[in-house]
């Protein structure tokens, strides 16, 4: 794990400047609430006036576009294949919210692939001058996409929930994102954690120091843990519906909550000194 992590820092960390910051949004484990997240904070921040790409970063099985519910003409597979540009694959959800959506259930396109990676960051950083924010969704795990595009983001967020399992899926990715860090002498900040799927405050509280606890004992690293989003039932319905809680409950408690977590980003992306 040790040289892959090195291989992938090295094989990374050579793409051009993006005129708008990167942020991964993952997670070690699936069904933690990633695309969720992506759609909803994405179309948060459109509605502040921010300029977004969201960008799906799960080649096998992309997910956002249902999210979203768009039914895209092209995807990152056309362009690859030299079917088509780059920005004739983007579709616009909303004034201010663009989409990149990747296929689905293309084995050769599941397959982790460094070049292709590197292409893509290229890619983005073309497009990143139309934007205020590159908003990533990655697959899940520690397979060598999603660590690699780790490396080259401005910003990496570790969604978990209670489940036991996630949490040390969670802990997994953190350690092999530390594993490429050390290996490839790299100073890289430490990726921030959501605890999604909260049953209440108190029970956010207790994954979040068990995770930090952790990471400071093993890794020394202190992630900092972002906030956490409620359980709930505007979630799933939602989802059924293929409409993002933002806008099928915007005055419920996990819209209230994605509050702090959209300002994040938005300073994250203000933060930028355009050229």
């Amino acid at each position: 794990m040790n040289q892959q992590a090195a291989n992938l820092a090295t094989a990374t960390l050579r793409g051009p400047r993006r005129q708008a910051p990167l942020a991964l949004v993952t997670g070690g484990k699936g069904g933690v609430g990633k695309s969720t997240l992506v759609a909803n904070v994405g179309l948060a921040l459109a509605g502040r006036g921010l300029r977004v790409l969201a960008v799906d970063l799960d080649f096998g099985l992309a997910n956002l576009q249902v999210l979203l519910r768009r039914d895209p003409a092209r995807n990152q597979e056309d362009w690859f294949c030299g079917r088509a540009q780059l920005r004739e694959c983007l579709c616009t959800v909303e004034p201010g919210l663009d989409l990149l959506p990747a296929s689905s259930g293309e084995l050769e396109m599941a397959r982790p692939d460094s070049s292709r990676r590197r292409r893509l960051l290229e890619g983005l950083a073309e497009l990143s001058v139309d934007y205020d924010l590159i908003l990533a969704d990655s697959a899940a795990g520690i397979g060598p996409d999603v660590l690699g595009f780790a490396i080259e983001a401005d910003h990496v967020l570790v969604v978990t929930t209670p489940d036991p399992a996630a949490l040390t899926d969670a802990y997994g990715l953190i350690k092999a994102f530390d594993a490429a860090a050390r290996e490839a002498r790299l100073e890289l900040p430490t990726p921030e954690v959501l605890v999604n799927m909260a049953g209440d405050p108190q029970e956010a509280q207790r994954v979040s120091d068990r995770l930090t606890a952790v990471c400071q004992r093993f890794l020394a690293r202190r992630p900092r843990v972002l906030g956490h989003l409620p359980r709930g039932r505007e979630v799933v319905a939602g989802s059924a519906r293929q409409e993002p809680f933002v806008r099928s409950a915007p005055s419920s408690a996990v819209a209230r909550a994605l509050e702090t977590i959209t300002l994040r980003y938005e300073r994250l992306a203000r933060a930028v000194v355009r050229p």
